[in-house]
């Protein structure tokens, strides 16, 4: 698969969970950790989908530090507002098959999370835009 249509499909599919974070993120009857895992699971399309349209090779991975390190790697700055992304990745690692802390200071702040998501959507669809822009 080409590297733009790769990128396009892990837009795609990050897509398809943050239409399901849309629908049930203020649900009392889904967890914190359902939540968090489809929160890391859109990040992970969205960081994935950069990395694919760079033709840059990534493992199978559910680790978000990995990947963004990678990027930086690359030569990419990661905008600020991402620098701690990686607090998502226990909910696709640790928290996917164990029970979720129920402590508050473990508390998800749902609409945070969301917006990160927003945030890092927007920074990758602006960078892949670019480099689509390229001669």
């Amino acid at each position: 698969m080409k590297q733009l249509e790769q990128a396009r499909l892990y837009l795609k599919k990050a897509k398809e969970d943050e239409a399901l974070l849309d629908e049930v993120l203020d649900s009392p009857r889904i967890s914190d950790s359902v939540i968090g895992f489809h929160c890391q699971q859109a990040a992970e399309k969205l960081v994935k989908a950069l990395l694919s349209c760079w033709g840059l090779r990534f493992r199978k991975t559910h680790d978000l530090l990995e990947l963004v390190d990678l990027l930086i790697d690359s030569g990419y700055d990661m905008p600020e507002y991402l620098n701690d992304i990686d607090y998502l990745t226990p909910y696709a690692i640790e928290f996917r098959y164990e029970l979720f802390p129920q402590s508050e200071e473990m508390r998800l702040d749902r609409q945070e999370a969301r917006r990160l998501i927003v945030k890092l959507r927007s920074w990758i669809e602006s960078q892949i835009s670019i480099l689509e822009s390229k001669p």
